[in-house]
């Protein structure tokens, strides 16, 4: 069933109640009736009449603001929707601008210098193959939030564990949590079955965990909990790392922000991750926060629908 508009749905309320007025004018011919009475004079016909006349024209015209109305909202939507990709595209580009020409730079200095030596060919093999890889994981984060914003219906949802889920992230991370010295406290319940989409519930915990390693500093512990809600499960994420400014905070869900642009590029960062995961939260039916705890780090809550 096609979704009323908001300028459909006012006109619609407003002549619901001029019919409601115009039942209770013709059954009960006034407001202190209690019961149905004929109308007995000539001026009650013309006085109903005209009513219906006036609420005719009212109607008409509501009709008429209602569309403009909803063709207003159209277009800010569309202008909004467009300045949106417009921002969307020069950040990609500006992204992808800093992989490309480090991988041209290396290839170009090996193929005109002939007599570079194999020492250093390898070394710059190795660093194109690093932005290689950069280049290739800023297109899946891409490629995901695209999938969310234009193809949400094609996203296909099944039961999923998210402990297990949880407990395979925290496999492979442990060699990187490890070069850190960083200690992982895992409190979620065994038993937390999510209807949702498997590649997104990753992407959520996988991002997050990998923004805490990157960020949250060496020695530092990450810890994971969840509680139980009629009707959804309320997750908490935090680590007790170096933080970030409490003025960054409202923009950290943002795509392509960064509070370090220098470090999170050396850290292979790609400025979508946390926008990643909220847009995942939210087609889950979820809410997300970002707080920083009185006691150092940056801590998460968030919400995701059973």
């Amino acid at each position: 069933m096609k979704k009323l508009s908001e300028g459909r749905k006012m006109w619609l309320s407003v002549m619901a109640v001029f019919m409601v007025y115009a039942t209770i004018f013709f059954l009960f011919e006034d407001y202190d009736r209690k019961f149905i009475m004929p109308f007995n004079e000539v001026s009650d016909w013309h006085l109903l009449l005209f009513s219906l006349v006036v609420m005719a024209g009212l109607g008409f015209l509501l009709f008429r603001y209602a569309k403009r109305m909803d063709e207003r909202i159209s277009r800010e939507q569309a202008e909004k929707e467009n300045r949106m990709r417009r921002e969307l595209t020069q950040n990609i580009a500006h992204e992808l601008k800093t992989p490309v020409a480090s991988i041209l730079g290396y290839t170009d200095t090996i193929l005109d210098s002939p007599d570079i030596t194999d020492e250093v060919k390898q070394q710059f093999i190795i660093r194109t193959n690093a932005q290689a890889h950069r280049l290739t994981t800023l297109l899946q984060d891409i490629s995901t939030l695209n999938r969310m914003d234009y193809a949400r219906d094609m996203i296909t949802k099944e039961r999923v564990n998210v402990a297990m889920l949880f407990a395979d992230i925290a496999q492979e991370t442990a060699i990187a949590m490890q070069h850190r010295q960083m200690t992982l406290h895992n409190y979620l319940p065994g038993d937390i079955i999510i209807q949702g989409s498997y590649s997104l519930l990753y992407s959520i915990f996988r991002n997050l965990m990998d923004n805490a390693i990157n960020y949250a500093g060496r020695g530092t512990t990450i810890e994971l909990s969840a509680e139980q809600r009629p009707d959804c499960w309320c997750f908490s994420f935090k680590d007790n790392g170096i933080g970030i400014p409490a003025n960054h905070l409202p923009r950290i869900f943002e795509r392509f922000y960064r509070i370090d642009k220098g470090r999170s590029r050396e850290m292979g960062g790609t400025g979508l991750g946390l926008s990643i995961v909220k847009n995942a939260v939210l087609l889950h039916g979820g809410t997300i926060t970002a707080t920083t705890p009185s006691n150092g780090g940056l801590a998460f809550e968030f919400t995701i629908k059973k």
